[in-house]
């Protein structure tokens, strides 16, 4: 019966991993004359290009994470952006993972090269935290623990891009070793970097689920940073160029090679001249790709936030500009016919379950992780039972917290939000990558001034008794 259950559940999963389906089109945009004769900078004018490589995760089941970070990197360099400015941050082990049918190699597409070669291993295992991340960015040597010891030491004229690719939840980004990226702390880094006056502008692509939730009510546009993000502050993000699905990786991988919002925009660059194409055209081009084509299959908006002011600036200028691309016209570019994607959370099950059919005649392996299977969805439903069984003993079987109005930021006291994280996990478990979508509750329990106390006592009436094996935050670390 369990095992009837959990293949149902799968299936459903499967069937729901979903198509966007868009006829096959020319990217026909006609450039304004005032765009296209925009006076080209000197290097001197550019100062230094910086950027910050960030694979938020671990574990074969997120090689998507990587792969992006590997490609961006591939990209980056080959336009002219020198090694000892381009941090990176990643947990580096899926090249050489037992489960990687090409030892060594790392590829973003089904018909992609190799995008692991060469890539500096600045930060990686133990030393890819929020922490480091945020020593980093802020070019502070004495905070950084382990590692390259490299930082973003950018003076005034310097322009810096950040990149991040990972699962998210609602005020949170991910990071392979706790705790994640909060987003109070990370716009309070962001805002001490312009106090710093140490860049002339930034440039921030996020991929996650609910990655607009880390900037909403939160991005003032007065710090000459510029932001996009693959999802709105209540959606998922996708990944694609999954087993099973269209286009699929070669026949060999059991794991999902990219995410949508990532490939869109780094598939965009390597086919245009980035000293024509505008961040704001790069921003349409991603923003049509990712969302729902004509209302059909899942997708995901694609948000802006920040300093707008300098959107008509060209790309070069933060992705610099490879040569071989000086003679691409903007308008010749055939996007997917169609792709198919799958949800953000989703995508480790769909791994397991790929691995699951690849054991045919292991029993022994194919037992261990079909209880994997099993485990990680028994935890599913404990956390998503809880969550609800909290919110109805807090807020009342009726009522619903006080909702948030648009623009507004997820939470006011971010500390009492890390502070109810904690209190949580104590008695559930660990949120995991899965459980981050529940985060809004924790917003909801501060903004509506609920007491510690009370949280608790809703949190051990909700799982008093549930064996937190090897959920246990003590272990795996606290989530915020």
């Amino acid at each position: 019966m369990a095992r009837g259950l959990v293949l149902l559940v799968i299936f459903s999963i499967l069937s729901e991993a979903a198509l966007i389906n868009g006829a096959g089109r020319w990217d026909g945009m006609i450039k304004m004359p005032s765009e296209e004769k925009q006076e080209e900078l000197s290097e001197d004018e550019i100062g230094t290009r910086w950027a910050v490589l960030v694979a938020g995760s671990s574990g074969f089941a997120n090689y998507r994470h990587q792969a992006d970070v590997c490609h961006a990197y591939q990209l980056l360099k080959n336009g002219g952006l020198k090694d000892e400015n381009i941090i990176v941050f990643m947990y580096d082990d899926i090249a050489s993972n037992p489960l990687n049918p090409r030892p060594g190699v790392v590829i973003n597409h089904p018909q992609g090269e190799d995008v692991y070669k060469g890539v500096p291993k600045d930060y990686t295992g133990a030393n890819v935290t929020a922490q480091n991340l945020y020593a980093v960015l802020l070019g502070d040597k004495s905070a950084v623990q382990g590692g390259s010891g490299k930082v973003v030491e950018s003076k005034e004229n310097d322009h810096i891009f950040l990149y991040y690719s990972d699962h998210g939840g609602p005020g949170v980004l991910g990071m392979p070793n706790m705790p994640y990226l909060v987003a109070g702390d990370f716009i309070k880094v962001l805002k001490r970097k312009h106090e710093s006056k140490s860049y002339k502008k930034m440039v921030i692509y996020v991929e996650a689920c609910e990655s607009g939730s880390i900037f909403e009510g939160m991005m003032g546009d007065d710090m000459s940073i510029y932001v996009t993000t693959a999802s709105n502050a209540q959606e998922s993000s996708w990944g694609t160029y999954c087993p099973g699905m269209h286009p699929p990786p070669p026949k060999e991988y059991i794991t999902c090679l990219g995410d949508l919002y990532s490939v869109a925009w780094m598939e965009d660059s390597e086919s245009h001249n980035l000293k024509k194409e505008t961040i704001k055209k790069q921003y349409e081009v991603v923003k049509d790709r990712t969302s729902k084509v004509n209302g059909m299959g899942p997708g995901s908006h694609v948000m802006e936030y920040g300093d707008k002011t300098f959107k008509k600036e060209k790309l070069y200028l933060y992705q610099g500009f490879d040569p071989s691309n000086a003679n691409v016209t903007q308008n010749g570019v055939l996007l997917p016919s169609k792709i198919d994607v799958v949800n953000q959370r989703d995508a480790d099950l769909l791994f397991l379950w790929k691995r699951y059919e690849q054991l045919e005649g292991n029993p022994q392996e194919k037992s261990k992780v079909f209880k994997e299977i099993t485990e990680t969805m028994v935890h599913r439903v404990h956390l998503d039972t809880s969550i609800k069984f909290i919110s109805k003993f807090i807020f009342g079987t009726n009522e619903s917290p006080p909702a948030r109005k648009a623009g507004q930021p997820l939470v006011n006291d971010w500390d009492c939000f890390k502070e109810m994280v904690k209190i949580f996990e104590l008695q559930c478990g660990s949120l995991t990558q899965y459980g981050m979508k529940h985060m809004r509750t924790f917003a909801d329990v501060c903004n509506s001034n609920i007491s510690k106390d009370i949280m608790k006592e809703a949190s051990i009436s909700a799982c008093e008794g549930y064996n937190l094996h090897k959920w246990n935050p003590l272990i795996q670390g606290f989530s915020a």
